[in-house]
């Protein structure tokens, strides 16, 4: 099929529906209000289920409902709707059901604006939710990866039976692209639902996360632990920029690595050798490819459309064997190539003469 022009957030749903999504529940939110949107009309069209719930706690809710089932399900908000939605993603986590959450991200704290933002690497990587749960969670770059992930999302959902996040920020989810839709979607092997609650015959199932023996809790609690290693150990997912003898490289996803490789590209015709890391999991965060640098890099630059987040990952991977540096611009601002090209340079005097 050849190439169509599409906006971000309408790429999502399309891609969406590639990955088998059998019901959408959610609820108004900017800048991601063209994935339910578009949702509404064709999965309708399709005899799927689509509803507009109330909020974003009977959204995620809902989702729990329908994972419960054993369909394919997923939700789509952004960052104050996702904070919503924490004790549910607990919830799932906790009870061990597959489902897709779109986080398309904008500034905070709190409301905060409806500008691009990375502010919600914590919020992602770390939970807002009860007790020890992961989130299997990507952050991609372009509108076709960001296709691809949520496609495929559907399967590691199912494989890993966890929510997964795919998280892109509201450039992404308004900017437009040129796709190719007809890409393939990676299938796993994946086991019988034979744990869901589809009410047929046979036996009685419960979906739960409440165990009031704390021996019972344990024992859950360390299966979800192993199999969180297990997706440590196989999801990791990353792109390395020029990596062989940089002097720096730039650990950046998602919509900062679009701008990043433009700086790149003026630092190189100045002669300073600097490479990228891009994570595309965030979490399992990629460590692995911080285990073998060159010997020729210096140090590490973070940069973020935050605060500064991701660099407390940075520093676990890097594990004290070289400084870290950080830029960063929130609130919703996006920096110029030449913003990100003087960071370098005022890092690299730096770790040069440090």
């Amino acid at each position: 099929m050849a190439k169509v022009l599409m906006k971000g957030n309408e790429a999502i749903a399309v891609a969406a529906l590639k990955g088998g999504c059998e019901a959408f529940f959610g609820y108004p939110i900017t800048p991601q209000n063209e994935i339910p949107e578009y949702l509404s009309r064709v999965m309708k069209e399709a005899g799927k289920i689509f509803v507009q719930a109330e909020s974003e706690v009977a959204s995620i809710n809902m989702v729990y409902g329908a994972a419960g089932a054993g369909i394919r399900a997923m939700t789509s908000s952004s960052s104050p709707g996702i904070a919503l939605m924490q004790e549910g993603i607990s919830y799932l986590a906790g009870a061990e059901l597959p489902c897709v959450i779109i986080n398309v991200m904008r500034g905070g704290p709190g409301l905060g604006g409806i500008q691009p933002s990375q502010a919600d690497y914590y919020q992602i990587t770390r939970g807002g939710g009860n007790g020890d749960y992961r989130v299997i969670a990507f952050a991609p770059e372009t509108l076709q990866e960001t296709m691809q992930i949520v496609a495929e999302a559907f399967e590691i959902a199912d494989y890993y039976r966890n929510p997964v996040m795919v998280a892109v920020d509201g450039l992404i989810g308004q900017m437009m692209e040129s796709v190719d839709p007809d890409f393939t979607v990676p299938k796993r092997e994946l086991k019988p639902k034979d744990w869901a609650t589809t009410g047929e015959a046979g036996g009685r199932r419960i979906i739960n996360s409440l165990y009031l023996d704390p021996g019972d809790l344990e024992r859950h609690n360390c299966k979800l632990r192993d199999k969180y290693q297990e997706a440590y150990e196989n999801e990791q997912r990353y792109e390395l920029v020029d990596a062989e003898e940089a002097e720096v490289l730039i650990v950046v996803y998602g919509t900062m690595a679009r701008i990043c490789r433009s700086a790149l590209e003026i630092l190189r015709a100045e002669g300073i050798r600097v490479g990228m890391i891009r994570p595309i999991s965030i979490w399992p965060f990629p460590e692995r490819a911080f285990s073998d640098l060159p010997a020729s890099v210096k140090g590490i630059l973070c940069a973020e459309l935050s605060s500064g987040q991701m660099i407390d990952d940075v520093k676990i991977a890097v594990s004290g064997r070289l400084p870290v540096g950080f830029f960063g611009r929130t609130g919703g601002m996006i920096p110029e190539p030449e913003e990100i090209v003087a960071a370098v340079k005022g890092f690299l005097a730096e770790v040069r003469h440090g």
